[in-house]
């Protein structure tokens, strides 16, 4: 037959000693804080691996969209070729031979499909205005800087070479020219250059 607890005179069983009370206190103070410290450690531990997650999927993301961008820098002077050759064609087509003719307009076929085709996989150019838009440096390399009073300082006065984007990625910089403030002594100098021209 099973013992039964000691009870106090009202039914209740006796606490255990005082002593005993107080380890396993200790013990459960212990136990929640070995607890808590484990639970910190999981939450750091999850918070990583989301983060790691995240971080992959940008990677993944970025790899994909600039992952042509070896071969479109080197397409990119074919490109410019055929835009050069397209821009040699003469305005005024009557006295080409037929074949000739053939030739220009096939030219200028696979100048429009080159364009389409670079569009449709995000490569754009880089194509400022002369004597309209401003030097950005994101976009535009400077390689002279003339000095004019026709166009604010800073503004694009020609453009040398276009630049290219492959999405928002800067592949090739525009190379521009850019104007700067003419000093007075160029003020000078060019009114007796027009002033010579004239007489």
């Amino acid at each position: 037959m099973a013992k039964k607890p000691a009870t106090t005179g009202k039914g209740k069983p006796k606490s255990a000693t005082p002593v005993a009370d107080k380890k396993s206190a200790a013990v459960i103070a212990k136990l929640e804080a070995e607890c808590a410290d484990l639970k910190e450690k999981m939450l750091r531990a999850l918070a990583e691996a989301e983060n790691t997650r995240r971080r992959s999927e940008r990677d993944v993301a970025a790899a994909q969209k600039y992952a042509h961008s070896g071969f479109v820098r080197d397409l990119i002077g074919v490109v410019e070729n055929l835009s050069r050759a397209v821009a040699a064609i003469p305005p005024d087509q009557d006295g080409l031979d037929g074949a000739v003719k053939n030739l220009v307009v096939g030219i200028q076929m696979v100048n429009d499909e080159m364009d389409k085709v670079l569009a449709r996989h995000g490569i754009t150019r880089i194509a400022p205005t002369p004597m309209r838009d401003a030097f950005d440096a994101n976009q535009h390399q400077a390689m002279q800087e003339v000095a004019t009073s026709d166009v604010a300082p800073g503004t694009v006065v020609e453009v040398a070479q276009t630049g290219w984007m492959l999405h928002d990625r800067l592949l090739l910089p525009a190379m521009v020219i850019v104007a700067k403030a003419a000093s007075s002594q160029d003020n000078v100098a060019a009114a007796s250059n027009n002033d010579k021209s004239e007489g």
